[in-house]
C-alpha cells in the first residue's frame, strides 16, 4: 500500500489527520501528519518528515501532501523527493502542493493504487473538490 504524509504549517497537518478518522471511522495505517511550526530550523523538518515517510513505506512509495507551494514544508518534502536514495528510503516520492480535504479523502479512499495513480487520483480530488456553491456548473 502506498504510504502517505501530510506536511504542513502547524496545526494543519495534525487536524487534516485528524479529520481522516473523523471521517472514516479510523486511523488508517501508513499515513502520517508532520506539522511544521514557524521558525523550526529546515534540517529538523527534514529529519522529521523523512522519519514519517520511512514509517509509511511500505516499498510501494510515498506520496507526500503538502499545503503551500514555495513554503518549507513543501520544500522539505521536494529535497526529499530529490534526494531519492540517499535519503534510505529506498521507496519513489511524489510530491504534491495545495492539500484540500477532497485530495486527502480520495488518497485515502484510493490507497491500494500504485504511487502514480494515487498522485493522479489525489489531483483531480482536489481539483474537483473546488466548487462555487450556488453557480451553475456548467
Amino acid at each position: 500500500m502506498t504510504g502517505i504524509v501530510i506536511v504542513a504549517h502547524t496545526p494543519v497537518a495534525s487536524a487534516m489527520l485528524g479529520f481522516v478518522e473523523h471521517a472514516f471511522g479510523v486511523m488508517p495505517q501508513g499515513v502520517r501528519a508532520v506539522d511544521i511550526p514557524a521558525h523550526e530550523d529546515t534540517k529538523i523538518s527534514f529529519d522529521r518528515v523523512l522519519e514519517a515517510a520511512k514509517g509509511v513505506n511500505s516499498g510501494k512509495g510515498v506520496l507526500i501532501l503538502t499545503d503551500v507551494m514555495g513554503a518549507t514544508p513543501a520544500n522539505v518534502a521536494s529535497k526529499i523527493e530529490a534526494a531519492g536514495a540517499v535519503t534510505g528510503l529506498a521507496a519513489p516520492v511524489i510530491v504534491l502542493a495545495g492539500l484540500n480535504l477532497p485530495m486527502l479523502m480520495r488518497c485515502i479512499s484510493h490507497r491500494s493504487d500504485d504511487l502514480e495513480g494515487l498522485a493522479q487520483k489525489a489531483l483531480q480530488g482536489g481539483q474537483h473538490g473546488i466548487l462555487r456553491l450556488g453557480a451553475k456548473v456548467t
